[in-house]
């Protein structure tokens, strides 16, 4: 028995622009659910709201990154035990996206990425 498949490479395409669509505003759900769960470092507001950012310049290869581009970003992000501020966020504190990773919200990305890419369907 021979079976014969043709595939439709517009449908593909189509497809793949959702997905691509799909995993962008799954960052921006990350990002913005970080805001909310206030636990990023506050005292100006510029780490959380100006220079954490969406980065979507690899979106086609499948690749977003939320990028915080302060010079001392990383410095608070590696450094638990310093002694946070909690007066704007009241879970202030380093570490912030290692719910995300390892802890209670790892699963959050690929759930809403499922929900945004059924949406979309």
């Amino acid at each position: 028995m021979k079976i014969k498949s043709k595939v439709n490479s517009n449908h593909l395409k189509f497809m793949k622009g959702i997905c691509i669509e799909a995993l962008v505003e799954t960052a921006d759900s990350i990002k913005s659910d970080l805001q909310q769960s206030q636990t990023m470092p506050f005292d100006t507001g510029a780490l959380q709201n100006r220079s954490t950012f969406v980065d979507d310049s690899k979106k086609n290869s499948g690749t977003v990154s939320i990028v915080s581009d302060t010079p001392y970003a990383r410095r608070l992000y590696f450094h638990p035990e310093y002694n946070f501020q909690k007066k704007h966020n009241a879970n202030a504190g380093g570490m912030w996206f290692q719910p995300y990773i390892d802890g209670k919200k790892k699963n959050f990305a690929s759930h809403t990425f499922v929900k945004i890419l059924r949406g979309k369907l």
